[in-house]
């Protein structure tokens, strides 16, 4: 049995590739049970994100022809036109791919903690579609196991990346209790949908999405039980706002000193938090010049993501230890497996011949045999029984020059060193 990873990621395959051996998740039932049906493949699953796809699976030998043949028909491609781009892992090596997958130390982003979930769905999916044996299912137990450690042993996931989880956490500390504040979102692209998720996940009282497409704007309110302005109303709700994010494609400033000078009188110098995400800047450069006003550009919010991605590298030194410890202890389980069928069948062999000498010993006492006689009968019989096959195969090993077999057999049975 061959353990085997097989895949593509954004580092390795342009998006060209990546989006034609992609599964859509309506699909991707279906096609690990196809999968799983093919010669030489006894366990199967499939992750497919964005910025990856894989698969994982159990050979009966070590050939990933089968595999690679059943992609191309599957997605009605040629090999030659994705073969280049994949990377295979086997056994151990696998073992530490996808630990390292889960705890996000192969994401685009470091650290990252949605691919985790991503690799549940993908267990889940094979494990509803009856495509999981023991080995694979303990994979993926002992993955979860292990992305879990490091995310509670190591900082990898504790420092924002991105340049909206930066701007919240930056306005955490600000604002000691964002269910008190209101927040005004100027755009309503990724970066603002981005933003508004993290305040409505961090319990912020109020939100307003203004944008110059009203539509727009009220769309995205809707999701985080905000309300839309028209971008023309703005200057009517500053004085209001503690938090304002800004990421449009304005040529011009919208907000400029006079107005946020204005907005601050109203508020009684309450302090007002500001980042503008924008290029060319939404926001004038002098309103940072105004007393009670903590006004934040991206290149700001870039070096906070520089000096927290560099957090993460140090966090992910720590999670490849804590990786290499868990390797060690599923391939010493894998090992395990490998004699337990030889276990299990050398205590069977011994139940039956147990069977057989108790059998006869029985007999004996139904035809006037002395309970002594019979028993002394059950002993010896017994254990010629045991002893006969290991004591001709070393007789023949000795015969052989077989020493390695002979000393395996001393320490089998743990007899004592020759002199």
């Amino acid at each position: 049995m061959t353990f085997l990873a097989l895949g593509i990621n954004y580092t390795t395959a342009p998006v060209s590739i990546r989006e034609r051996l992609a599964f859509p998740a309506e699909s991707l039932s279906d096609a690990v049970k196809d999968l799983w049906n093919q010669t030489n493949i006894s366990e199967a699953a499939i992750l497919s994100t964005c910025n990856r796809t894989e698969i994982y699976c159990t050979l009966q030998d070590s050939d990933a022809s089968t595999v690679i043949d059943w992609i191309a028909q599957h997605h009605k491609i040629s090999p030659a036109d994705f073969q280049p781009y994949l990377y295979t892992h086997t056994d151990n090596a696998l073992i530490r791919h996808i630990f390292r997958v889960a705890s996000g130390l192969e994401s685009m982003i470091l650290g990252e903690p949605q691919i985790l979930g991503q690799i549940k769905t993908a267990y889940h999916t094979a494990n509803n579609a009856g495509t999981l044996g023991k080995n694979l299912g303990k994979l993926f137990q002992h993955t979860f196991s292990t992305a879990k450690k490091v995310r509670t042993d190591t900082e990898i996931g504790s420092s924002s990346v991105s340049v909206a989880f930066a701007a919240v956490q930056l306005s955490k500390q600000i604002f000691d209790d964002l269910g008190q504040q209101t927040a005004i979102l100027i755009g309503a692209g990724e970066t603002i949908e981005l933003t508004a998720r993290h305040l409505h996940q961090n319990g912020i009282k109020r939100i307003i999405i203004a944008n110059r497409t009203y539509e727009k704007a009220h769309i995205l309110a809707s999701q985080f039980n905000g309300y839309a302005i028209p971008l023309s109303d703005l200057s009517q709700h500053i004085a209001e706002t503690d938090i304002i994010v800004s990421s449009t494609a304005s040529q011009l400033p919208i907000l400029g000193k006079g107005l946020v000078e204005s907005a601050i009188k109203q508020r009684k110098h309450k302090p007002m938090f500001m980042v503008d995400l924008a290029v060319p800047r939404d926001i004038e450069p002098e309103v940072a010049k105004l007393n009670d006003v903590y006004l934040y550009t991206v290149d700001d919010m870039q070096n906070i993501i520089n000096d927290n991605l560099h957090s993460r590298k140090l966090a992910a030194e720590q999670a490849e230890e804590i990786i290499d410890t868990r390797v060690e202890h599923f391939s010493s389980w894998m090992k395990a497996q490998s004699g337990q069928s030889t276990i299990v069948d050398y205590r069977s062999h011994a139940t039956q011949l147990q069977q057989e000498s108790l059998n006869k010993a029985l007999n004996a006492l139904k035809n006037g045999t002395t309970p002594e006689a019979a028993l002394q009968q059950l002993a010896h019989t017994l254990t010629n029984k045991l002893i006969h096959t290991p004591c001709a195969q070393l007789r023949i090993a000795s015969e052989n020059e077989r020493h390695d077999l002979i000393d395996a057999a001393r320490e089998l049975f743990n007899l004592p060193d020759q002199l």
